[in-house]
């Protein structure tokens, strides 16, 4: 069985209760239970982590490399956009990263178009809600896959 960790940056937490308009109405649980029951079905482990302070999502990642987990799927919100120390421990990564975002960054403000992480990850999928998770648990259990 393939061990995935999704990893929530910070503010994401607040799902269910931030801008609805380009969140929704879903909160991280019950975002984390459809990734763990997508997971089973595909034959995967998923762990979900969710952390506000940075330090904290760098030592995660840093464990992800230590247990070889077979992939990633990374929502590191607004650490997307500026975050060099989280870039450099997603860099240290041997096994895919997928990254995901809820909404449509490249349709909104100027600065969430840029993602420091998109040099060093497998992919990016966003702008479908929360689907945008599970479209990225698939993606990188396709990414983790024997050749």
């Amino acid at each position: 069985m393939k061990k995935i960790l999704v990893l929530h940056g910070v503010n994401l937490d607040m799902l269910g209760e931030r801008d609805p308009d380009h969140y929704g109405s879903e909160t991280l649980a019950e975002i984390d239970a459809r990734l763990r029951a997508l997971g089973l079905e595909l034959g995967a482990e998923v762990e979900c982590f969710q952390t506000n302070s940075e330090g904290e999502m760098c030592e995660r990642i840093h464990r992800a490399h230590r247990d070889r987990v077979d992939g990633v799927v990374i929502n590191a919100g607004a650490w997307t956009h500026y975050s060099i120390a989280i870039r450099d421990a997603v860099e240290i990564l041997v096994a895919p990263v997928v990254e995901v975002h809820m909404s449509n960054i490249h349709a909104r403000e100027e600065f969430r178009g840029r993602s420091v992480l998109s040099g060093v990850v497998t992919g990016q999928i966003c702008g479908f809600g929360s689907d945008s998770y599970l479209l990225g648990l698939r993606a990188v259990l396709k990414a983790a896959a024997p050749a």
